[in-house]
């Protein structure tokens, strides 16, 4: 295989890693994972490049640009300007082909403005990152999983303030909801974290979303070495209806807004044979968040935990 053929085999397999992550629910991986290969398309259909044709350079910034798109959708979902999941999964093939001889019309509808270079764009804010040389608010807040950043459009809240938590479910006779106060963190840091939220999901053994994804508001109180929230999480499906071996997942998230991102801290997760009503204490892990609960590290030795008060109702 040829030096360039490894190259679009190996922005292919991002690409898919990108929409498996959108798919899946987890936008934090989904939108790092579209702005790392639009970077790289983009830095290869540079004047200065010479390994692509015109044309092909011509159709691989509708590529770059589609990426650009889909996460500006993921990141402000009430702007029209992005596209969907759908739309961006139609891109992929054309890039898969990008060396054949036989090039199709592009899939989808790209506006010159999202295929221009990152200056020249006006209402697309993409960050190159490539003079980012400042420090995170510990040494170990940061690693080399890339996984874990999310570009943040403008506010630096925007979305977690007031949170996006969900009502009760309905009842239904022979079953039992569940209502999960989510009370503290426990961090050794806890005083410097700016606009913490936490993102609660629930997932399958595949790491496949079976609910609504939720984020509590963003807390308004921390008293070292706590993070409070006080708030209560409604999970979105009955109990007994959670497919086997599901677990609910807690991921604590913050901004930086030197780097004006919202960065995972660490995740905690509850299996569903430790749902039990009453105050519960749940063991923190390192990110990045391990969704199939296989590879799991220690946040910490100290004593600290994720708070948590469960509340099960039986219909």
């Amino acid at each position: 295989m040829s030096e360039i053929s490894k190259l679009v085999s190996r922005w292919n397999t991002s690409f898919k890693r990108g929409t498996d992550y959108d798919s899946w629910g987890q936008v934090v991986e989904a939108v790092d994972e579209y702005d790392m290969l639009a970077k790289q398309i983009r830095k290869e259909t540079s004047p200065d490049s010479l390994i692509f044709s015109a044309d092909q350079k011509q159709t691989l910034m509708k590529v770059s640009g589609s990426l650009v798109l889909r996460k500006k959708a993921l990141n402000s979902p009430n702007d029209f300007d992005g596209i969907s999941l759908e739309d961006v999964k139609k891109v992929q093939s054309t890039l898969a082909n990008i060396l054949s001889t036989n090039q199709k019309e592009f899939p989808i509808h790209i506006p010159a403005s999202a295929t221009r270079p990152p200056q020249a764009r006006k209402g697309f804010d993409i960050d190159d990152g490539e003079n980012d040389n400042e420090e995170d608010i510990d040494d170990d807040d940061d690693d080399n999983h890339i996984h874990q950043k999310q570009t943040i459009p403008k506010t630096p809240i925007e979305g977690s303030l007031k949170g996006t938590l969900l009502p009760k479910i309905p009842p239904s006779p022979g079953t039992t909801r569940l209502t999960m106060r989510v009370e503290k963190i426990g961090l050794k840091d806890a005083m410097v974290y700016i606009d913490p939220f936490i993102v609660v999901s629930v997932k399958d053994v595949s790491g496949v979303p079976v609910t609504n994804i939720q984020s509590t508001p963003t807390s308004i109180k921390k008293e070292d070495p706590y993070v409070s929230f006080e708030v209560d999480v409604e999970i979105q499906k009955a109990i007994e209806k959670l497919p086997k071996g599901s677990a609910i997942f807690f991921e604590f998230k913050h901004y930086k807004p030197k780097k004006r991102i919202t960065s995972t801290k660490c995740f905690a997760f509850l299996e569903m044979d430790e749902i039990k009503p009453g105050p519960m204490v749940v063991e923190l892990y390192k990110k990045p968040t391990d969704f199939k609960r296989k590879k799991l590290n220690l946040l910490t030795n100290k004593p600290l935990y994720l708070h948590l008060f469960l509340t099960l109702h039986n219909d």
